[in-house]
């Protein structure tokens, strides 16, 4: 896997998340599939589970703004590092640990979110 195939699948995800509904899902990731939306979940596995946190999750194709860059590959892994910015008022900054199948559909998403009130750090 190269550096463009993490990318791609990137934007397919943003395209995803920002279209109604679940059916882009099977492009994006295996049936078998494990997402954890933080380091600390029980990760969701499979279709079925992702498409219900999704819906649950989702509000509307333009409540975020959105920037990514792959910092790292290594074999299937891709490391991402996100800046979101909800127009609600959130601020989120991630790292998405991503590992790809030879046809580029996700077999294990992690995602290691950062809020603003972390900035200071630990005490």
């Amino acid at each position: 896997m190269e550096r463009r195939d993490v990318e791609a699948w990137v934007e397919r995800y943003v395209a995803a998340w920002r279209t109604p509904g679940t059916e882009l899902l099977t492009t994006l990731f295996t049936e078998d599939a494990t997402y954890a939306p933080s380091p600390w979940a029980t990760p969701l596995v499979g279709l079925a589970r992702l498409a219900e946190f999704w819906e649950a999750e989702r509000d509307s194709a333009e409540e975020f703004e959105i920037a990514t860059e792959v910092v790292a590959v290594d074999g299937s892994t891709g490391v991402v590092r996100v800046a979101v910015d909800y127009a609600a008022g959130p601020r989120w900054r991630d790292l998405w640990l991503v590992q790809l199948e030879s046809d580029s559909r996700c077999y294990v998403f992690e995602e290691w979110p950062f809020a603003p009130e972390q900035r200071d750090g630990p005490g």
